[in-house]
């Protein structure tokens, strides 16, 4: 609660129009260890506030499925209140499909194919075409739009900030005009149906309405030249006019350094052991089971199959770390580690070996919260102070930040991965299949229960 109102309280010292949702799923599921536990009686007091404009993505789709009490009364009080209730359901389709949007669910920008995309547009879902750091949906779904305009938007969810600073939604306005889809549906996604949806505090240019609009250098390339906020010039030739406000950062983080030992995976005589496969631009996991590579009673990364070794620390407490293996990272060698870690913000990373696994854990301990490389003869460390998982410093200084980090995790460790931290931090979301490892163990999002 004091996340969120930090956040609206924070929101209101800039003129920018920020329209909130209440969290749905804090923690995201029962499996893992999280900072804080929002119940119905919170999210309907949430839901009250003018700021709180929808009920954000209800991840927990088996608590829909199966009726789970608690689920449904965060649901019947977005009902009430007349919020939207926004969605998050990878992969589901059919019968599952129609009870999840019969309980209210409005949107979902999970679709990784057109076929589940169609098949929830067809029981009326709303379909957000989604295009992030790493996962990116806009080539599977793009074509949809030419018909299903009406009931389709774009968004960008987990974007890094050096995407963000070369393009947002006009990016994927421009490519879906240069596809051939029609300029006027493509505004109607970009930036009517948005509005009307979340019944948005924002003007649309009719006699009335505040001024809130973007003059562009064209309807092909989407070239943002200004942008005003109710009428007053707030952007002007890719540069922010906007004064920035010096802010307390809120946090909650307390745990202490680790040692090697900590992330030592003893050998018990298992011939074959489970590995997630880390799938580029998707979310979504395999399972794979390999014979583990040994050294000195210990399970450890097999860096020439590119089989590395992934823990999750507990960022609340001091607890035991949870340890397993990866595969497509690509390290040669060092680790990274991060606390954007969804969606309970544990610190998680991944390594060819202990020493520089704790190394890069303690990095971002010592920073309370941030992302960290760490190579045989480097290290480099962005902290995220706010959470865990924000910055208060300048954006485009973060963006350069995280850049340097990015391009060493990539040029000097070997990673193959496009993002490789945004990759990074969907292994520990439980709510996505098919293997993922929280702070308490190895988890099975297909039948959700950890592992045996």
């Amino acid at each position: 609660m004091e996340g969120v109102e930090f956040m609206i309280a924070n929101g209101k010292t800039v003129p920018f129009k920020f329209h909130f949702g209440a969290p749905s799923c804090v923690p995201a599921t029962i499996f893992e260890t999280a900072g804080a536990a929002l119940n119905s009686d919170d999210v309907d007091v949430l839901l009250q506030k003018p700021e709180i404009k929808y009920l954000s993505e209800m991840m927990n789709f088996p608590g829909v499925l199966f009726n789970d009490e608690e689920v449904m009364k965060k649901i019947s009080s977005a009902k009430k209140y007349g919020k939207p209730v926004d969605g998050h359901a990878p992969g589901l389709r059919g019968a599952d499909a129609k009870k999840y949007i019969d309980a209210g669910i409005s949107t979902d920008h999970e679709c990784f194919t057109a076929e589940e995309a169609l098949d929830k547009l067809n029981f009326g879902m709303k379909i957000l075409i989604r295009e992030g750091s790493a996962a990116k949906n806009f080539e599977a779904l793009i074509d949809l739009m030419n018909e299903h305009y009406q009931m389709m938007m774009f968004c960008s969810d987990d974007k890094h900030p050096d995407s963000l600073v070369e393009n947002h939604i006009n990016r994927l306005c421009a490519r879906a005009v240069a596809k051939g889809v029609d300029v006027f549906k493509v505004l109607q996604a970009a930036c009517i149906n948005p509005v009307q949806h979340y019944k948005m505090d924002v003007g649309m240019l009719k006699a009335g309405d505040d001024a809130d609009f973007i003059v562009m250098e064209d309807l092909i390339n989407f070239i943002v030249k200004q942008t005003y906020i109710n009428g007053e010039l707030v952007a002007a030739g890719g540069k922010s006019l906007i004064k920035t406000n010096k802010s307390t950062p809120i946090n909650q983080f307390s745990c202490a350094e680790k040692t090697v030992a900590d992330f030592a995976i003893q050998f018990n005589g298992e011939k074959e052991i489970f590995v997630i496969e880390a799938l580029e631009g998707q979310l979504i996991t395999n399972r794979l089971t390999v014979t583990p590579g040994i050294s000195n009673g210990n399970i450890v990364s097999d860096v020439v199959n590119d089989i590395l070794k992934i823990v999750v620390v507990n960022r609340y407490t001091n607890a035991p770390i949870a340890k397993s293996l990866v595969k497509n990272f690509g390290l040669k060698e060092g680790a990274i580690a991060s606390t954007v870690a969804h969606d309970s913000h544990n610190i998680i990373a991944v390594g060819v070996d202990d020493a520089s696994i704790c190394k890069a854990v303690n990095l971002v301990i010592k920073e309370q919260g941030g992302v960290s490389a760490v190579s045989n003869t480097s290290s480099k460390v962005l902290g995220l102070p706010v959470a865990g998982l924000m910055s208060s410093e300048d954006g485009y200084k973060v963006a350069d930040d995280y850049t340097a980090i990015d391009k060493m995790t990539k040029e000097v460790l070997g990673s193959t991965l496009a993002a490789p931290f945004m990759t990074l931090s969907f292994m520990a979301l439980l709510v996505i299949p098919h293997l993922k490892l929280s702070d308490l163990g190895l988890f099975d999002g297909d039948r959700f229960e950890f592992v045996k």
